[in-house]
């Protein structure tokens, strides 16, 4: 577990987990690459463009991927650093990693440049969609549920907002007149019109044309929110005032959507982790084995902390959780560093007992 903290920390995973959240939510997919950097002496986490992954895998099982390929580009002076490589003189340069279990190969402007052996063993890379669709590697994004509604309530706004508009600047009406010049509307102008005719200006918003248009867009809104599976009182919108099971009860479509998506996520990390205790294992010599770890998720909704300690600590005193699963349930940062330290003050006061 230190270990990992320790590589959390060097490569800021917070903010890279953020960010790749991001973009899996809007791409459909996402992907962390985990390598030994020789010059730090380090591992090294990085998210790659998912749209320049490619993958291979067996048959029809999507878990078993036996090939990945990365292409992106370089200028010239960074991918004579990077592979050690003499500099070329065009400003951009097209590299495509292939990497298999045994082998690792580097493509330059698609010639070959270097093929070795993979010297981690694995594939370093986890690639996860955002929703899979069934029987495919590849997930969907969460704007293709909402983009067709979005587009309408687009239209929608755009009619109301030129019917306001227009309501603002009046359309003059002017009934059995053939001709007309000049007329100007303002205030504290006088128009002469013929016998039998009349003068009126057009009201756009007679007969409650607009609240029409107000509520088919609230209607958009309402079918956008359930195609996302957000519902409306997830943005605060809490008009009843619903707490507990009941504000559990209404947020319901999002609570499973959450708990679907961190399915996806946990398995990625749990790989992830297992990678980096892999490399470090390789590098340091350190045994690091089984590479299990355990991803503690947040609450999504607020908890009642004071039942929460309650119960891990009639947890802890039965002997079904130890202080560390507890400290991870209760969001401890360092569950490690935090019970060195109770300890360290167990002994402190046992000695100042002593001493009395």
């Amino acid at each position: 577990e230190q270990a990992l903290r320790e590589v959390y920390d060097a490569n800021a995973l917070d903010q890279l987990d953020f960010d790749n959240e991001i973009d899996c939510s809007v791409l459909g997919d996402a992907a962390y690459k985990v390598t030994w950097d020789a010059a730090e002496e380090r591992v090294r986490v990085s998210a790659p463009d998912v749209q320049g992954l490619f993958a291979w895998w067996l048959a029809d099982d999507p878990s078993r991927v036996w090939r990945v390929a990365s292409r992106y580009t370089l200028a010239g002076d960074e991918s004579a650093a990077l592979f050690d490589i003499p500099a070329s003189t065009a400003a951009e340069r097209s590299v495509i990693e292939v990497w298999t279990n045994d082998t690792f190969e580097l493509w330059l402007d698609g010639a070959l440049a270097e093929s070795a052996d993979n010297p981690y063993g694995f594939i370093p890379y986890v690639i996860y969609p955002n929703i899979r669709e069934p029987k495919q590697f590849w997930g969907v994004s969460d704007l293709v549920a909402v983009k067709e509604p979005l587009r309408e309530l687009n239209r929608s706004l755009t009619q109301l907002s030129t019917i306001l508009e227009l309501s603002g600047n009046p359309i003059a009406v002017l009934e059995n007149v053939t001709e007309a010049q000049d007329i100007a509307v303002q205030p504290g102008v006088v128009w002469e019109i013929p016998e039998k005719a009349r003068a009126y200006l057009l009201d756009l918003l007679q007969g409650g044309g607009a609240s029409l248009h107000v509520e088919y867009a609230n209607l958009i809104l309402r079918t956008m929110h359930d195609l996302a599976e957000v519902p409306r009182s997830a943005f605060g919108d809490n008009r009843q005032a619903l707490s507990g099971v009941a504000l559990q009860l209404e947020l319901d479509p999002l609570l499973k959507k959450v708990s679907r998506k961190r399915l996806i996520r946990g398995a990625a990390l749990r790989r992830r982790n297992e990678m980096v205790l892999r490399i470090l294992e390789g590098q340091t010599g350190e045994s690091f084995a089984p590479y299990r770890s355990r991803i503690a998720w947040a609450p999504v909704l607020p908890q009642d902390r004071s039942r929460l300690i309650e119960d891990e600590t009639r947890l802890v005193a039965s002997g079904i959780h130890s202080r560390r699963t507890a400290a991870g349930l209760l969001d401890v940062a360092d569950p490690d560093s935090e019970w060195t330290r109770w300890l360290s003050e167990q002994s402190a006061s046992s000695e100042e007992g002593d001493d009395r």
